[in-house]
């Protein structure tokens, strides 16, 4: 049954627990999450398309006013995956291995894909 304790799983998971504790790796789930939400709360503030930024550790959505479908679309494009949550929230769960110079890379990549976006709403609103 898969509620025996099975000697060779019970080994497998107390060794992953020690593997996350030795490599810290909550700590370091918060410092990068801290890091990537520093950054997305920076385009925050520069895009209007951006209604919220919400996270904890590496798990991160960011609401738009617009569908995200176009966005994911163009990023997967540019080499960048990104899971949508709904038809408006962007979602972000990386791996523990990534770094600060992947997030700085998908922060970029989004930054690029939301110039456009705010360029086509103001073209929008010039020709209406």
């Amino acid at each position: 049954s898969t509620f025996g304790g099975n000697p060779v799983v019970c080994a497998a998971a107390s060794a992953t627990i020690e593997l996350i504790l030795k490599e810290k790796l909550p700590e370091r789930a918060a410092k990068l999450g801290h890091y990537f939400l520093d950054k997305l709360r920076e385009l925050q503030f520069k895009y209007r398309v951006i209604r919220e930024v919400r996270g904890l550790g590496l798990m991160i959505g960011v609401e738009l006013k617009i569908e995200v479908l176009n966005v994911i679309l163009e990023a997967i494009q540019k080499g960048v995956l990104i899971l949508d949550a709904g038809k408006n929230v962007l979602r972000f769960l990386p791996p523990l291995v990534i770094t600060e110079k992947h997030i700085d890379r998908v922060v970029a990549v989004l930054e690029e894909i939301l110039e456009g976006e705010e360029n086509k709403r103001l073209r929008r609103q010039v020709s209406s």
